[in-house]
């Protein structure tokens, strides 16, 4: 008997790639240029990719990191932008010597791998977007050195224009050169906000004060002569459109002090930006020594995928923080090295970097929520969807919906939870939460701490938010350009060539093959 086939399937297809490379490194921080310099030596064909100068655009919508609209207009002149970037970056220089193929203002929206569900893809391939085009191109081995991202912590006004985290407090300043305050207060008396003391201090900034709800600070601050107000709470920022200054109270009781500023820096803590390899399929694991879920490696950084290596900040924050750039480009040397030696290339024996980390970061994000959330039900905790604590833990649809709230007053979380483990993936479908352009950045790992507090339970049994393409908001026009092939739109009649889609839903659907879930032929000569 002839074996049916689908025609509207993708089996067949050509996936038009424009370059094919042995190794593409993702990230130029001192992890990813390390990696692509140390596998370029070793006689592999690399890419180098990295998003930044990132548009003007996403930084308005705090993508990747959150710059809380306090960067100035240099950083719409992308030229200048990009001569910043080689700039703060010098060990960029050593890539192009080497023969490394750079790609800065390049971001990678998506991955695709072999696997059960796309035995079509000719070999591994990445897509590729700048500010005009989008593209394909295949790789054999991908190292993903993207670093950290801010953790978001909610707290009364933390929605207002001026509250940056500390990746894009640092980015601003010194990548870009483009920060547009002069007094900040910092948020976080460790090692992540003495961190931004340091970098404020070096590029005459004046820091104001240092708040945390934690009793002990780092005892580093004394040596900068910043004012640590400890054992303190935010109960507002103050101003009108934008940041003038925030009032903080004792957490346990007393007079309001208000501090005048013009930016205020969340940096309670980072997060290793993990994105790409749940997109890849790479396995995960909650290691909130770490920062919080990290892909599970060997010690030369392979992954659970064959062929995905992490390196950097990425595979999980250490207790080095302010990282020292040489333990990072460690490393991402000893990932290209294990990429290079699976590949059949001579690499250097492992150097077996040792890491430690700083013990439970999640106990530090749990008292910060236990004291800004426990009393402000109005509390806003996704931004983008303006998802109140209220809605999230009640789990309310979205108020644009306008429904009946009596109809809600017997479910919450906890109820939820009588239905199986709650996840962040159904908790964003009743509620939004995370589901706005920010893609989650400004919100999943509270919200995680939030349902697992609700429940009485560990962090780590909540599951960790799944990731999509696109991995950064991509417009329209960006996918206009990339046409598809006569051979590849063939027999693409709709989505996926079902028939039955064309029929109203009270028609019964033909037995014919060609209606069952797309057109089947029984016969290949057809």
């Amino acid at each position: 008997m002839p074996r049916p086939i689908d025609r509207t399937s993708v089996a067949g297809k050509e996936f038009p790639a424009t370059d094919h490379l042995q190794l593409v490194v993702l990230g130029a921080g001192p992890a990813g240029v390390a990696a692509a310099v140390e596998a370029a030596r070793l006689g592999l064909r690399v890419m180098l990719v990295d998003e930044h100068p990132v548009a003007s655009a996403l930084m308005g919508i705090d993508v990747p990191w959150m710059f809380g609209e306090r960067m100035t207009a240099s950083v719409q002149n992308q030229p200048r932008m990009l001569e910043r970037i080689v700039a703060a970056r010098p060990e960029l220089e050593q890539a192009f010597e080497v023969g490394v193929d750079v790609r800065l203002g390049v971001y990678v929206w998506a991955a695709f791998v072999t696997g059960p569900t796309s035995r079509a893809l000719p070999c591994r391939m990445l897509a590729l977007a700048d500010e005009t085009q989008s593209w394909l191109i295949g790789f054999d081995r991908l190292v993903v050195a993207a670093g950290a991202r801010d953790l978001a912590v909610a707290f009364p006004g933390w929605d207002r224009p001026g509250v940056m985290g500390a990746q894009g407090f640092a980015a601003a300043i010194g990548l870009y050169g483009a920060f547009a305050g002069r007094r900040v207060v910092v948020l976080g008396a460790g090692v992540t906000g003495l961190r931004c003391v340091q970098q404020a201090r070096e590029a005459g900034i004046e820091v104001a004060a240092v708040v945390d709800v934690a009793a002990a600070a780092h005892e580093e601050f004394a040596t900068h002569g910043v004012t640590v107000h400890s054992g303190c709470a935010v109960r507002g920022v103050e101003g009108g459109a934008e940041v003038e200054g925030i009032s903080i109270v004792p957490v346990g009781g007393g007079a309001a002090v208000t501090i005048a500023c013009d930016t205020i820096v969340s940096a309670l803590d980072t997060v290793p930006n993990v994105e790409m390899f749940d997109l890849l399929g790479c396995a995960m694991a909650f290691r909130p020594e770490w920062g919080g879920h990290v892909p599970v490696t060997d010690a030369d950084g392979r992954c659970s995928v064959d062929g995905i290596y992490a390196a950097g900040d990425c595979a999980g924050i250490g207790d080095a923080e302010p990282r020292d750039p040489a333990l990072a480009a460690s490393s991402g040397r000893e990932a290209a090295r294990a990429a290079a030696r699976d590949a059949g290339f001579a690499a250097p024996a492992p150097a077996r970097t040792i890491r430690t980390h700083g013990g439970d970061r999640e106990a530090r994000r749990r008292h910060w929520l236990q004291v800004h959330a426990g009393p402000a039900a109005a509390l806003t905790i996704c931004r983008c969807e303006d998802v109140t604590l209220r809605d999230l833990l009640g789990v309310r649809p979205p108020r644009y919906l306008s429904y009946d709230d009596a109809k809600f007053a017997g479910r919450d979380v906890r109820t939820l939870a009588g239905d199986g483990p709650v996840n962040q993936d159904q908790v964003k479908r009743l509620t939004r939460a995370g589901m706005g352009p920010c893609q989650g950045r400004r919100c999943r790992e509270q919200v995680q701490t939030l349902l697992a507090m609700q429940g009485n339970q560990p962090s780590g049994s909540v599951p960790m938010p799944s990731y999509r393409a696109p991995l950064r908001p991509l417009p329209l026009s960006v996918l206009s350009a990339h046409d598809e092939s006569a051979a590849l739109r063939a027999n693409w009649t709709g989505w996926f060539g079902i028939a039955p889609q064309w029929l109203p839903h009270w028609e019964k659907v033909p037995e014919n093959p060609e209606y069952w879930g797309g057109r089947i032929f029984l016969d290949a000569a057809k």
